[in-house]
């Protein structure tokens, strides 16, 4: 590619998809180096300060050079679709989630080994998880120390909700969670392979979940892969507070 006189519209396009890549990738190194000189709590307030006053600026700026009515904020746009559409588009952000964890997943595999992807995978959910819950949190103003009642609303809002068939029932003073079709062990069941031995990632996934919500609950692995389960879910947590 030349200077930006010389370039098609699908040259353009292409620049454009990749600034918005670099952007994210950008966002994501800030959020990350705050967390990693000040620690996760601070790195959470700060993105919630920053996305405050980011996300305004860049709906102004694109409407603009989009030539669209610039007019209230993105949210005021983005509801005046139909249901049926911001549903849709909820289900499709969730969905190309789940394939950019895949990919990276499988690129780091493809590139070392399975043993160093799992370690990334690992690692990465020690990351997501906390920042996911927080950012639940304080979307629905869930309390403090909301208890199994905030966690068993705010694990219906997670991506993976959108994406995987998941069931919530209260047992006496216990949270049972069960992901009953995984998007991604049923992929594999339909090639015939084994489950992907996922319990080391759900332990720090569901753990950190939890406590961010309230740091009082505890979480106990029912069984999650390699762990042998029945035919009708695939992991199963409990959630508690002594």
């Amino acid at each position: 590619m030349g200077e930006l006189d010389s370039l098609n519209n699908n040259e353009l396009a292409a620049i454009s998809l990749d600034y918005f890549r670099r952007t994210a990738l950008h966002y994501g190194i800030w959020f990350s180096e705050v967390n990693h000189q000040l620690g996760l709590h601070e790195a959470l307030q700060t993105e919630e300060e920053v996305f405050g006053k980011y996300a305004p600026i860049v709906y102004t700026r694109l409407a603009g050079a989009l030539g669209c009515e610039t007019g209230g904020e993105f949210q005021d746009l983005l509801a005046g679709l139909p249901r049926e559409k911001l549903v849709a588009l909820l289900d499709a952000t969730a969905a190309n989630w789940l394939a950019g964890d895949g990919l990276w997943f499988q690129a780091v595999e493809k590139r070392q080994e399975m043993f160093t992807a799992k370690r990334c995978n690992d690692t990465c959910w020690t990351r997501f998880s906390p920042v996911e819950a927080h950012s639940i949190k304080t979307l629905l103003g869930l309390p403090d120390n909301g208890g199994l009642d905030a966690l068993e609303q705010a694990l219906g809002y997670r991506l993976y909700a959108r994406v995987n068939v998941q069931s919530m029932e209260r047992q006496g003073d216990s949270l049972i969670f069960k992901m009953i079709n995984c998007r991604v062990q049923f992929a594999r069941q339909r090639k015939g392979m084994e489950d992907y031995p996922c319990k080391s990632a759900g332990v720090v996934e569901y753990s950190t979940f939890a406590s961010t919500i309230d740091p009082r609950i505890k979480t106990e692995c029912i069984s999650c892969p390699p762990d042998p389960h029945p035919g009708e879910w695939f992991c199963a947590w409990k959630f508690y507070i002594p």
